[in-house]
């Protein structure tokens, strides 16, 4: 790990260990594991959720050659565990995502295209997902004026970042997309992969034009997002705390946009806890209550996640394997 990313993980570490000592970690731990086997519950809908990302994916897929629901489904989990638990800076899943696709024999092009264009959709949904939270905070939440307009404030920085993301579209936006991919990663393979940065802007230019594939792809997004406020109603249900559906969609949609703030951090460690103490606070959540919620998220990432790199590495060693014998 770079210097950056060690000095990230110390600083999320530092905000999670501290929110966790000062609110008692007894009485955290303890509301946590009220859940018992519920934890598998949460874990089975985590895949439901993942099957919604799925179908985003796929819709930018050229139909023939065209990879199985099931075999796109595993990739996308390897890929989503990859984001979670390892210090990629939630962009070396996408990378992986379109190495497997590629390897199963799509186009570079193509296959690079698909993962940039899905996550761009998945940026521009999560905005918008982010607005209706806002929206539904200051309709339903007792908390002050000043709280709505630094959400409203750090909304406002989210859409300047659009509008610039706008901008530079006007000049070889996906080259230096590309670039900037091989750059975070720090994966000199992905311009291999890709075909070369040009010919990737050129298949992700084709893909914005295919209007009814774009759409869906968004349409799914969105619904992937939404389904998420079914994971922290069950949650908080299966605490003994209930919520209602409109509060588990704040509390997931302003979690999320918390988490993917501190994007840097890896699993944002310490940013989505504090944003789900500071939101529930004005839900009538006790910070108990909601670091609680965020450590059972937190469990249902690794018991999602580690069997995805698991199987992740045991693909790659039957693939060396394979390539050796022949």
């Amino acid at each position: 790990m770079k210097w950056g990313m060690l000095l990230s993980l110390a600083v999320g570490g530092a905000v999670f260990t501290a929110l966790i000592v000062w609110y008692g970690a007894a009485d955290i731990l303890a509301a946590a594991t009220t859940i018992g086997w519920g934890i598998v519950w949460v874990s089975l809908f985590r895949f439901a959720i993942l099957i919604f990302d799925t179908f985003s994916w796929q819709v930018l897929l050229p139909v023939p050659g065209r990879e199985s629901l099931g075999r796109l489904f595993w990739i996308r989990w390897i890929a989503d565990s990859v984001n979670a638990l390892l210090p990629v800076a939630r962009v070396g899943g996408e990378f992986l995502r379109a190495l497997l696709v590629y390897r199963r024999g799509l186009p570079g092009p193509i296959a690079g295209a698909s993962v940039m264009v899905d996550l761009t959709a998945g940026i521009l949904t999560q905005f918008v997902f982010s607005i209706v939270g806002v929206i539904a905070f200051a309709i339903i939440s007792d908390g002050d004026a000043d709280i709505v307009i630094n959400l409203a404030a750090g909304l406002a920085l989210f859409a300047a970042g659009l509008a610039g993301f706008y901008a530079v579209q006007r000049s070889q936006p996906f080259l230096k997309l590309a670039r900037l991919m091989e750059k975070i990663s720090n994966i000199q393979r992905w311009a291999t992969i890709t075909g070369g940065a040009a010919a990737m802007d050129a298949a992700i230019v084709a893909l914005y034009r295919q209007r009814p594939a774009m759409l869906l792809c968004c349409f799914w997004r969105i619904v992937g997002w939404v389904a998420g406020t079914g994971e922290v109603w069950l949650i908080l249900y299966l605490l003994g705390h209930p919520v209602t559906l409109m509060e588990a969609f704040v509390l997931e949609s302003l979690g999320q946009a918390a988490r993917s703030a501190g994007f840097m951090i890896p699993g944002g460690l310490g940013v989505q806890e504090g944003g789900l103490v500071l939101v529930g606070s004005q839900l009538g959540l006790t910070p108990e209550i909601a670091l609680a919620l965020s450590l059972v998220k937190r469990a249902r990432e690794l018991i999602v996640g580690v069997p995805g790199l698991l199987a992740w590495q045991i693909g790659e060693g039957h693939g060396f394997l394979k390539r050796h014998d022949t």
